[in-house]
């Protein structure tokens, strides 16, 4: 039952909320012991609020879960963790979140809880929204980011806020096409918004994302704000490491049929994180020294 509930929450996906340490890299205050220590109660608060979300969505999709080749086999489908437990869980981690949150002040509250009530929208109906679905994801990365800077106290880059948005708009629209490909006629039956999804179609946004994301990311390392705020123009020295891993990424899409899980992917695939890793290295080295 232990790993029912463990399994449930997907632990695995808390990588996501480490976005909310954008804010306290990119304003150079992770030198501050307090903004540190706020900053993990923010991510902390967002596993403990995504778990959550799991729990109500798993309850919510049990039945189309059933019929998901993988899916099924999630503890609430499966049948191996009780209703009545699960929402039990469920319940808990949201309140414990909340209560937790109220300590980082009403700015990062107010976000978090848009941050839940958009998951509850997307579970309710949004995910069924052509185009309109992968955008809920987006929004929800760029809350995660805003509710970092929230945490600490400090305003959040416009750049910022552009760049994780067309970020998680690729990681989106690549997801949906490994879903279409790997469920093939019975696509539609699992999640409604795929009916009107094609390969080509979502080629063709993937695309318009991936150029977005790469010039916007580079605009920002080249911007006379960025080189006014950090003392620096040598971001722009980590454009490559964003090209290798957005291009790293593609080829395991389009190549290696992946691209269903990009959490998994992130931590599963050994290039690509050695790219995240020496990219955030890259960061910290300009930031802190000024190259």
């Amino acid at each position: 039952m232990i790993n029912a509930i463990i399994k449930t929450a997907r632990p695995y996906h808390w990588i996501k909320n480490l976005i909310v340490f954008a804010a306290l890299i990119f304003s150079r205050k992770y030198g501050h012991a307090d903004s540190v220590l706020r900053a993990i109660e923010a991510f902390a608060i967002f596993c403990l609020g995504a778990s959550a979300i799991y729990y109500f969505n798993d309850l919510a999709d049990r039945q189309n879960d059933q019929l998901h080749p993988t899916k099924k086999d999630r503890p609430i489908a499966s049948g191996k963790l009780p209703l009545p437990l699960a929402w039990i869980v469920g319940i808990l981690l949201l309140v414990v979140a909340s209560l937790v949150g109220y300590h980082l002040g009403a700015s990062f509250m107010m976000i978090f809880a848009a941050y839940v009530i958009l998951n509850f929208a997307y579970s309710l109906g949004l995910k069924n929204g052509v185009i309109l679905d992968v955008m809920s994801l987006a929004l929800g990365f760029v809350l995660r980011a805003a509710a970092g800077a929230a945490a600490i106290g400090v305003p959040i880059s416009s750049w910022l806020l552009i760049c994780t948005t067309l970020l998680a708009l690729f990681l989106g629209f690549a997801k949906r096409r490994q879903e279409l490909i790997v469920l093939g006629d019975e696509a539609a039956s699992h999640r409604r918004s795929l009916a009107h999804y094609s390969p080509y179609f979502l080629d063709q946004m993937i695309s318009v994302v991936t150029a977005s994301t790469v010039v916007a990311y580079t605009f920002y390392t080249l911007s006379p704000e960025i080189r006014e705020k950090f003392g620096t123009g040598d971001l722009v020295l980590t454009v490559p490491f964003v090209l290798y891993g957005i291009f790293r990424y593609l080829y395991l899409v389009h190549q290696k049929a992946e691209g269903g899980n990009p959490t998994k992917l992130l931590i599963t695939d050994g290039p690509l994180l050695i790219c995240v890793a020496l990219w955030i290295m890259a960061v910290f080295l300009i930031l802190q020294f000024r190259v």
